[in-house]
């Protein structure tokens, strides 16, 4: 029997803990709890779950604190669950290492296919060698790239910023991400910058650069992958 999905909720609201467990353990999902930052951390010292979800506002430890000490350590998919629906908060959660942000109050149906995607794109992250979202094939063995199975030529920045975006395929990159992973922490304000490269690459990989369907503008946060 292939074992189930081990989903860590780390949420301070015992309700809320035991809404989410439910809905999870109702979906084929094993759910395991903490209630704060502290006990989150201690679970995952014990047993890294597949997936975590997060919420901000936690009583001991910031959660945008805990999802850095946990990306630094482990690269499972965590979702930021939160009331806290300030553009600042989302973009502290995401140059923090989250995968997506889901605000207080959700839908379960939602919060559940979010779950799904996140398992399944991070499945298709350790994948070695290739990486294929949609119609984007790259091989960071031989360096290659197509699109619709013709050849893309990259230059070796290019191919960086394509590559991180691809691994993180559905999930909002910020720029602040994608100039520290690129070109260092000290190009990280030069916003400007990205923007030329980013044109440089949709030149190449979109059929219509000026109606982008593939890399995709999240306005005044980054860019993402469409899947």
């Amino acid at each position: 029997m292939t074992p189930r999905p081990v989903v860590l909720v780390v949420e301070d609201d015992r309700e809320m803990r035991g809404v989410l467990g439910v809905a999870l353990r109702g979906r084929g999902y094993d759910a395991i709890e903490a209630a704060t930052g502290r006990q989150a951390l201690a679970k995952l010292r014990e047993a890294p779950p597949h997936l975590m979800i997060l919420d901000l506002g936690l009583p001991d430890i910031d959660g945008v604190d805990v999802a850095t000490h946990v990306r630094h350590e482990h690269d499972l998919p965590i979702i930021v669950l939160s009331a806290r629906g300030e553009e600042e908060q989302q973009i502290r959660a995401l140059d923090a290492g989250v995968n997506d942000f889901v605000t207080k109050p959700f839908r379960e149906g939602e919060l559940m296919a979010r779950v799904r995607a996140a398992l399944r794109y991070a499945a298709h992250g350790r994948e070695l060698g290739e990486l294929q979202v949609g119609d984007i094939r790259m091989d960071t063995v031989r360096r290659e790239v197509s699109v619709n199975e013709v050849p893309v030529e990259l230059t070796p920045t290019e191919f960086k910023l394509l590559h991180i975006l691809l691994s993180e395929a559905g999930r909002v990159v910020t720029h602040h991400q994608l100039l520290s992973e690129v070109w260092g922490p000290s190009y990280k304000s030069e916003v400007q910058y990205l923007r030329v490269y980013m044109r440089q690459l949709r030149a190449k990989v979109e059929e219509d650069a000026s109606r982008p369907r593939r890399i995709l503008t999240a306005l005044g946060v980054g860019y993402r992958v469409a899947h």
